[in-house]
């Protein structure tokens, strides 16, 4: 297959329309509840959503002007995202809010989409996504985590029948939206027993207003994007 010819099939999957059904949705509920729940599943998926939470902070910081100098995951499924600038208490701060909010908007916004039909166009976005990303990863562990996540992506975009790519798109979807819930209840965890190095103790050094305030910012924004993607699903599936 030529490059042109595999660019057409592309754009005609961008392009095209499909709705998920009611079995695949369930069914994608079902094994992201699974991957939340027990342990070992959730260190492997809770990368994807410290992947989104990264990308975040850099896509805010870009917004603001701001160079993303690089991006880091690790084994323990933390991150960093380096972006020297603007020295403003301001900026600093939208960058610092925006990687906890960033996984349930990204599903809210993948909900959307399979809303509208276009939930195969979501897996080829997402590789397109990553891409951009993998351009700033600066760790080969953050490398790899990249690379598989998009790898898998990419392979059911081009190998599979449109029923899966729909029901992956809605676990995707899914992961995002109750992925970052669970990323909060981490942090204020992490808070309770001492920790002070997260997101919410960088806003409240910068603003001076109590990190447990935006702890429950954090809760408002994911708990409001995961309600408002499981309605989207639902009514795509309807």
């Amino acid at each position: 297959m030529s490059l042109g010819d595999a660019w057409d099939r592309i754009w005609g999957d961008i392009t095209a329309t499909a709705s998920p059904s009611p079995q695949s949705l369930w069914i994608a509920l079902g094994a992201v509840l699974v991957c939340v729940a027990v342990p070992s599943l959730w260190h492997l998926a809770r990368h994807v959503v410290t992947l989104v939470h990264e990308a975040g902070h850099a896509l805010v910081a870009t917004l603001l002007g701001r160079e993303v100098r690089s991006i880091s995951l690790h084994s323990d499924t933390s991150g960093l995202t380096v972006s020297p600038g603007d020295a403003r208490r301001l900026p600093l701060a939208l960058k610092a809010f925006a990687g906890y909010p960033a996984p349930g908007i990204a599903g809210l916004a993948i909900a959307w989409a399979i809303g509208a039909g276009h939930g195969v166009a979501v897996l080829w976005v997402s590789v397109a996504a990553l891409l951009i990303v993998l351009l700033r990863v600066r760790n080969v562990y953050g490398v790899l985590v990249v690379v598989a996540v998009g790898a898998g992506l990419g392979w059911a975009a081009w190998a599979l029948p449109d029923g899966w790519r729909v029901g992956i798109a809605c676990g995707l979807a899914w992961l995002l939206l109750i992925g970052g819930v669970r990323a909060v209840v981490e942090l204020q965890g992490s808070r309770r027993g001492g920790a002070r190095g997260s997101d919410a103790d960088a806003l409240a050094r910068l603003t001076r207003v109590p990190g447990g305030v935006w702890v429950a910012l954090f809760w408002l924004v994911t708990v409001a994007c995961l309600g408002g993607g499981a309605l989207l699903l639902a009514g795509a599936a309807a």
